[in-house]
């Protein structure tokens, strides 16, 4: 497919670009940057300059951060037509998170002075900023809910529902360790979690597979 009709496209499925006419689409696009990356590259670090606004055309990232102890928290697994590091292309500063490929991936960057030129240059792209940003932190409050809210066991739960739902979760494979550094805590701790779930008979497990049995079961433990 040509480049620029292919990058065209997918800047229109964006939430950031939704309402921009073909011809802005197609500026747009001239200044884009392809980045593809292999399963278990890394393509940014925590502290170092923004190079841009990243962008999904396929595959999985992980955003993380890592303890003083370099253990890693995931905050945000992302799929197909996302995008991330939109903090540090909003404000020119640096990457607040580190960020690594989960699966063989192509991305785009879109550098951050155009970036912030459309920021302030656009007044509706300023408005839907606002909107995709504020929904963001919506969702960053909620996870600092669970953390300090809710048992492991709940937290538990709500992400192997979340993993059905969410397109980017679906294709990925939960082991102990991945939900212990999604959620703060240890495989040992998941461990315990997952047999309390699975004495219920909202789950069975083994040390390779976590399959959901009674998902109403599940949902009420999660309390949702």
């Amino acid at each position: 497919m040509p480049q620029s009709f292919s990058l065209t496209n997918f800047l229109g499925q964006l939430g950031y670009f939704a309402g921009q006419d073909r011809a802005a689409l197609k500026q747009i696009a001239a200044t884009a940057i392809p980045r593809p990356a292999e399963a278990g590259e890394t393509l940014f670090l925590e502290g170092d300059p923004c190079i841009g606004l990243w962008m999904i055309e396929h595959g999985r990232i992980k955003i993380y951060k890592l303890n003083p102890q370099g253990n890693e928290h995931i905050l945000r697994i992302l799929g197909d037509n996302n995008t991330f590091n939109d903090v540090g292309a909003l404000d020119g500063g640096t990457n607040p998170a580190n960020a690594a490929a989960l699966s063989d991936s192509m991305l785009w960057v879109l550098p951050t002075k155009t970036f912030r030129d459309l920021i302030s240059k656009d007044s509706g792209f300023s408005a839907r900023a606002i909107q995709i940003l504020s929904r963001r932190i919506r969702g960053l409050v909620g996870q600092i809910e669970d953390l300090t809210l809710y048992s492991v066991t709940v937290r538990v739960a709500r992400l192997l529902l979340k993993q059905t739902e969410d397109p980017a979760l679906s294709g990925i494979g939960v082991t102990r360790a991945a939900l212990a550094a999604h959620l703060a805590t240890t495989p040992q701790t998941i461990s315990t979690a997952l047999r309390e779930l699975e004495m219920t008979g909202a789950i069975q497990f083994d040390r390779h597979n976590i399959q959901i049995v009674d998902e109403e079961l599940l949902r009420s433990i999660a309390m949702l």
